[in-house]
């Protein structure tokens, strides 16, 4: 008898070792084949996978055999769905089911598991937008004291927080991490570069602005750009060309068009990096500490109907009725962003570099034969609200998020898969396939440095520090998915031309300020709104700070800077 147990027990033995020999063997094919290039060397990249084989096969003893994850509809994310779960599944046998919906759908997903307090998915890739959300609620995992507590055990040795490049936009107030960035990209200027430097077309600029044609640095030179291509250049080798892009459609992606700091890009907000304090890019006031939402009303201190606020919506439908394809008023995100592509666009103050890859594809009219595009991208002017120190624009970052609550052992392996799908053996080819880094080390590598000229000005933005500079919704937002779907709706009958841009503003704020009072009557976990007292607007509109008071003068002077300048002052490591 005992002798049949110590048969069993040594055959159990060279199972286990058995299984390890095989995922050192899945992991060394899928490192050579697939991993490269990395900024660790093949035996480092030997040495992480090996951690992350003993740490799944801890997991799997526990029962863990499956896991569900969900993320948005991205080239990056469909890279994680289709090729790095299953390297994940064969290097530590943990079967991932990673899902892929429309960012809505996450948003909703999410919300709905907030309210019944059962996690639908065991990790989910929510936005950085949700970061006030997700603090306050108090229902989504504190990563810094998992870390360091329960899931110290199941933390890559190897991960470097220091070297993610947007965790500053994924911290709390209370100074906590709450997610993991796992992509990110920005809304930047984008503009054909092979146009702005035609001498002919240059010359016929400066005559009648009376200063050069390039990259305008305030809202002023962009206007006078949009109507010199649309009015006065009209076509380019026998087809329309258009001083401007844009999309109207009344539907949520509008919501997005204006949450992702157009505001703060004409100067709405407050001065403070990453969003504007006291009063953020939405218009929110909050407290000293950022905690406490306190209104988004004028007459409460806030900013979101305020002069600044309602020139930015002014000018975004001028500028898509007289000076974009009339297609423009009735396209949605997705429809409009591959017009440019298409050749016929000259400039677009607000594109986001998630399109990168689909506008270096060989063949498109806005590609060389060589490769090289005949775009570049550049910072979004701003307007003239705009004051130095006041976040630049807005940047996405996608982000591991967890529920506080969920089974440990699942969000253990949850954690594990993040880890791997942001590792440093793994970032580096997944940025090249999707474009959107969240590692210095993969920003300066030989890697990005040899892609770069095809790239637009891409590498050298994120090498930069003005990627600091363009940033999420920040903490101020108490509740994102419900306030976020206030907007679109609002800015909809401002196109349609139902309501003036004041009104739209007035109704938008309103609504903003009625959602809070809901959240504060109700309670949350931590820093419920607290609105302030509804005053005469005249008592916050101010000079000094948010909200702004009207400028007698909205049409400053042009002003533009030459590419080639721009480019050098983000390689001395300038903003702009």
């Amino acid at each position: 008898m005992q002798l049949r147990y110590s048969v069993l027990a040594v055959a159990a033995a060279c199972a286990v070792m058995g299984q390890a020999v095989a995922g050192e063997a899945e992991a060394k094919k899928w490192i050579d084949a697939e991993f490269q290039p990395s900024t660790l060397s093949k035996e480092q990249q030997m040495a992480e996978m090996k951690w992350f084989i003993d740490a799944a096969k801890k997991l799997q003893s526990k029962g863990v055999k499956e896991i569900s994850v969900v993320s948005e509809t991205i080239t990056t994310h469909e890279y994680e769905s289709k090729t790095l779960a299953k390297a994940f599944e064969e290097i530590t046998g943990i079967k991932v089911k990673h899902d892929l919906i429309q960012e809505g759908d996450v948003v909703e997903k999410l919300q709905t598991s907030m309210q019944s307090g059962k996690s639908i998915y065991d990790g989910w890739v929510s936005d950085s937008d949700l970061i006030g959300t997700h603090y306050r609620y108090g229902k989504m995992m504190n990563l810094t004291d998992y870390m360091a507590g329960a899931g110290k055990e199941w933390t890559n040795p190897g991960l470097d927080i220091k070297d993610f490049i947007g965790t500053s936009f994924t911290t709390a107030p209370d100074g906590k991490l709450y997610q993991l960035p796992d992509q990110q990209f920005a809304n930047l200027y984008w503009f054909r570069a092979d146009l702005f430097a035609r001498q002919d077309l240059k010359d016929k600029f400066k005559a009648k602005y009376g200063y050069d044609l390039g990259v305008p640095l305030n809202w002023s030179a962009y206007e006078d750009i949009a109507a010199f291509f649309s009015e006065d250049v009209k076509t380019i080798d026998g087809k329309p060309i258009y001083g401007h892009m844009d999309y109207g459609k009344k539907d949520p992606s509008l919501g997005w068009r204006f949450t992702d700091a157009w505001l703060s890009m004409a100067g709405t907000a407050d001065i403070g990096i990453p969003n504007g304090k006291p009063v953020d890019e939405w218009g929110i006031r909050a407290s000293a500490d950022g905690c406490t939402p306190l209104g988004a009303s004028v007459s409460r201190g806030g900013a979101t109907n305020s002069p600044a606020a309602v020139y930015a919506l002014t000018k975004y439908v001028d500028w898509m009725k007289k000076y974009a394809p009339k297609e423009a008023t009735g396209m949605t995100f997705g429809e409009s962003g591959p017009v440019p592509a298409q050749g016929q666009i000259a400039q677009q103050i607000f594109w986001y570099t998630a399109f990168t890859a689909d506008m270096v594809k060989p063949g498109l009219p806005v590609v060389n034969a060589d490769g090289t595009p005949k775009w570049r991208m550049a910072p979004g002017p701003n307007g003239p609200y705009w004051k130095q120190g006041m976040q630049n624009g807005y940047q996405d970052v996608g982000s591991w998020s967890f529920f506080s609550g969920h089974d440990a052992d699942r969000t253990a392996a949850a954690w594990l898969y993040a880890q791997f799908v942001t590792a440093k053996t793994t970032s580096l080819k997944k940025t090249i396939v999707g474009l959107t880094p969240i590692r210095e080390s993969d920003i300066r590598s030989q890697a990005m440095t040899d892609m770069a000229p095809k790239l637009g000005g891409l590498v050298e933005f994120y090498r930069s520090p003005a990627r600091v500079a363009w940033t999420p919704t920040g903490t101020n937002v108490p509740d994102y998915p419900k306030l976020a779907q206030l907007w679109w709706k609002n800015v909809a009958v401002a196109v349609t031309g139902e309501k003036t841009p004041q009104q739209a503003m007035d109704t938008l704020a309103e609504e903003m300020d009625q959602v809070m009072a809901r959240l504060e009557r109700a309670g949350m976990a931590k820093c419920a709104p607290k609105l302030n007292k509804k005053e005469d607007p005249k008592k916050w509109l101010s000079d000094k700070g948010a909200p702004w008071a009207k400028l007698a003068n909205e049409k400053p002077k042009g002003e533009t800077i030459a590419y080639d300048t721009l480019l050098k002052a983000w390689k001395d490591g300038k903003v702009r």
